[in-house]
């Protein structure tokens, strides 16, 4: 199963908030150092908002953090969140899509559980599984760090 840049994006910037839960990075930060589009990433942490993914907190002071300990979110939840917008085939759309096979499908039903095992799979690792810490290389200035209040 192929995911999405969003996807993507979206699992690279929670491994990245897992692996310091304590600091407040800007969507900018995040950007940068997988550079990646911030326009994107700010429509991916938009969305991880809404699913209750992510806080975000606007102004001085201000970025995103994990909502949830990353212990408590799993890579499946994530995945079906920020996936939910783009089925694997046409005929899993909400609307049905225009399969003339859908009818007599003999297809569907295999990759409905082959989907269902992917998606089991990544049920059992959490986010803190998979958490990311940059090393700090030999004679770098680390970015000043902000934390919660």
């Amino acid at each position: 199963m192929r995911l999405t840049a969003f996807t993507d994006y979206g699992l690279r910037a929670l491994m990245r908030l897992a692996g310091e839960p304590d600091r407040v990075f800007t969507t900018d930060e995040i950007a940068r150092e997988f550079a990646i589009s911030r326009n994107h990433l700010t429509k991916v942490v938009r969305e991880m908002a809404d699913a209750g993914l992510v806080a975000t907190h606007r102004g001085a002071g201000g970025g995103l953090r994990l909502a949830r300990p990353a212990a408590a979110i799993t890579i499946g939840e994530v995945v079906r969140r920020l996936e939910s917008r783009h089925a694997i085939v046409e005929c899993f759309r909400d609307d049905g899509g225009g399969c003339r096979l859908t009818a007599h499908c003999r297809l569907k039903g295999h990759l409905a559980a082959a989907t269902a095992a992917f998606l089991g799979q990544l049920d059992k690792t959490s986010l803190a599984d998979c958490a990311y810490t940059p090393p700090l290389l030999s004679g770098d200035d680390p970015t000043p760090r902000r934390t919660r209040e």
